[in-house]
């Protein structure tokens, strides 16, 4: 059952629910951590001023509010509230199982009340830790929310389960640990004080005496406090609202706001959303079945991957022993490649064990608390939670398909060493050879006017002189870093034309080729200079996307089939300069939180952006249907900076920013959004950065 703790632990205080209460969104707080985290609003925003303005809102109300959340590789993300016009800025904090919460913007009042009776702040607000959705509290304050009775009762038989044992209550000074209860005493006693007080005579022959385990659980059935209504605090739940999916009472029937709504009998209700609960979780237990079964092969293949590595290690150094001392550096070298494959599979497999471990603990948690919460005897209670947990369930039996429990890495080691053409060159090596010796092939001519970049590729074409007589077996073509530096190997083969991809935007390179055989190498060419685009101009790329992402207009707009975020990615990488891309909100429906950003080629495609270590994103609640998102990528300053219609979003989001980054979306199917590409970077930030 350790694996249930965290779904009983509040996700303010980190400590096990106190008195807690059930908000709209499903999710649950303590009462007293529901009052300390409340947002006192403006007047204009209160409920009851948008009833007098005309306005048809609801009680609890979600707000637009103003609140941008941006994700590093260090955090999972970062979150403020942005407050209104007339309260500054508050910045969030962490509660210590790590969820963002917001502070209230001033100290409560003290109070001699308990907190679900203290005044509430006229006009307040609270915004949930974990699903961030904001609602105005009305008249009845936190009274308003349901207690959840059944969460509290499987909190006490968690707590009990992990007490010490039971001692005996009549022992005078260090008590004994008890062995027996008696039912109709209501006392624990050790052996000793059984015989003595307890003696099985007389009227005491005739009680039930228990071991302690079996007391302790007839202690915590006794009889639980009926939930009441929120609305009409004498009268009990009589009646499930099929409408609005709640326990309600006659009276909500008779004149509350269930008068004209679909009602059934709370019992039948109760044992059918029991039933369901339970067919879901038999499907969510066969995945937790087959989880822990692949995280047996997968530990397999670390230790079959370990003793590949060292069977291949010693094959390749028994190989390399054969040759000459010259060859000693290459042995290192194949080694250290070796090494790498080794360490490239150990790092899959282990990264997709913890992400597998961490996944089954929580679905395992999940399980656990779900047939405790089917244990529970309270209707009321369990029917206020079903639903939530019911879609958690299916949600999470989701989470594990789509290919969640398929290796990802193989246990070979797709390598040989071919030594015998080396061995075989080496016995014919002989003197006659410094005789005579065969000319080598004539310097390549580069064709101009097959040679040009596009974007970031160079494509580059060269032929061997018209009135060359001697062969080339192959070509070696090499580049400079954009910058002036050393030149490499970009290309070796029999080709005579090659395209290079992943080169700088808006850089110089100089190119050169030179022609081989068995002789030796020619000389080199006459080197080449070629410009990359200045702009980019991409497109979003099928081939890394999420199997969720819908593409049209040339894949310039997406969206997706699913509810869940999906992230897909531009086709084009960035590791120098200065770019600038922006993307419209072309559909979005039901407050939906896409994000925008940068992100790793290895980016997680089947969460938000910005949840993992291999991207950045700003993910901003505030957005409507046409609204634009700029996003400013400098990899020359190392900054990340994000626009709104053309109005920077705060300082600089995200800095030092190295390495390869791939524009990156994360939406759902509520969102559509369209790609604009070959943009200027905007003037003012030009300016700025010239001056700087």
């Amino acid at each position: 059952m350790e694996e249930m703790e965290e779904e009983l632990k509040c996700p303010v205080c980190g400590s096990f629910y106190r008195e807690p209460i059930i908000l709209p969104c499903s999710h649950n707080l303590c009462q007293a951590c529901a009052r300390n985290i409340l947002v006192q609003t403006p007047e204009s925003e209160s409920p009851q001023s948008r009833r007098a303005s005309g306005s048809g809102v609801s009680d609890y109300d979600y707000l637009d509010l103003d609140k941008m959340s941006l994700y590093s590789e260090a955090d999972s993300g970062y979150g403020s509230y942005g407050g209104f016009a007339s309260a500054p800025t508050t910045p969030c904090q962490k509660s210590p199982n790590g969820v963002r919460v917001f502070p209230p913007a001033m100290p409560p009042p003290p109070t001699h009340l308990s907190p679900a009776l203290a005044p509430v702040p006229r006009n307040s607000c609270i915004t949930c830790p974990q699903c961030h959705r904001s609602l105005i509290l009305d008249d009845r304050g936190l009274r308003g929310f349901p207690k959840n009775r059944v969460l509290e009762g499987v909190i006490d038989r968690y707590q009990q389960s992990k007490a010490a044992a039971l001692k005996c209550q009549l022992c005078e000074k260090a008590p004994k640990e008890a062995t027996v209860m008696c039912e109709q005493c209501d006392v624990f006693y050790c052996d000793p004080c059984r015989l003595r007080c307890h003696p099985p005579r007389g009227p005491l022959a005739k009680h039930r005496l228990v071991p302690p385990a079996q007391g302790r659980v007839s202690r915590r059935l006794s009889p639980r406090k009926v939930s009441t209504c929120t609305d009409h605090e004498l009268e009990n739940h009589s009646m499930y609202c099929v409408q609005c999916k709640m326990p309600v009472c006659y009276q909500c029937l008779e004149e509350g706001k269930h008068s004209s709504h679909e009602v059934k009998a709370l019992g039948a209700m109760w044992k059918l959303h029991k039933s369901q609960l339970s067919q879901a979780l038999n499907g969510l237990s066969d995945r937790a079945k087959e989880a822990k079964e692949f995280l047996v092969q997968l530990r397999s293949m670390v230790q079959q991957i370990q003793e590949n590595s060292v069977e291949f290690e010693a094959c390749l150094v028994a190989q390399c022993d054969a040759l000459i001392d010259a060859l000693n550096r290459r042995k290192a070298q194949l080694l250290a490649r070796v090494n790498k494959e080794h360490e490239h599979k150990l790092k899959v497999v282990r990264d997709q064990i913890s992400h597998c471990t961490v996944k089954l603990r929580q679905t395992t948690g999940l399980m656990e608390y779900c047939l405790e919460v089917i244990k529970e005897n309270d209707p009321s209670g369990f029917l206020q939670i079903s639903d939530a947990l019911i879609r958690r369930v299916h949600l999470t039996e989701d989470q594990w398909g789509k290919g969640t429990l398929t290796p990802r890495m193989t246990t070979d080691f797709d390598l040989s060493l071919d030594n015998s053409p080396l061995l075989q060159s080496i016995h014919q090596l002989d003197f006659v050879q410094v005789k005579a010796s065969s000319p080598v092939p004539a310097t390549p001519i580069l064709q101009l006017e097959e040679c040009c970049t596009h974007n970031n590729s160079a494509t580059l074409s060269w032929k061997q002189p018209p009135l060359s007589t001697v062969a080339a077996e192959g070509y070696i073509l090499e580049l400079d870093d954009g910058s002036g530096g050393q030149f490499r190997e970009v290309y070796v083969g029999k080709e005579t034309m090659c395209t290079v991809d992943g080169l700088h935007f808006n850089s110089t390179y100089n190119a050169r080729v030179k022609a081989f055989n068995k002789t030796g190498v020619s000389p080199y060419s006459k080197t080449l200079v070629l410009q990359t685009s200045e702009v980019a101009w991409f497109a979003f790329d099928p081939g890394s996307a999420h199997s969720d992402i819908i593409f049209s207009n040339d894949n310039l707009t997406v969206t997706c089939s699913s509810y869940d975020d999906r992230v897909v990615l531009g086709k084009t990488g960035f590791s120098k300069g200065v770019h600038y891309w922006e993307l419209t909100i072309d559909r979005y429906d039901n407050h939906p939180d896409p994000a925008f950003g940068v992100a790793r080629i290895d980016v997680m495609k089947d969460v938000m952006l910005g949840k993992d270590d291999k991207a950045w994103a700003i993910t901003e609640g505030g957005i409507t249907k046409g609204a634009t998102i700029g996003v400013l990528l400098d990899l020359n300053r190392k900054t990340l900076t994000f626009f709104i219609n053309n109005e920077q979003q705060g300082p600089i989001a995200f800095e030092n920013v190295e390495g390869l980054f791939f524009p990156a979306v994360s939406l759902n199917r509520n969102v559509q959004v369209t790609l604009h590409t070959g943009l200027p970077v905007p003037d003012f930030y030009s300016s700025r950065a010239s001056i700087a």
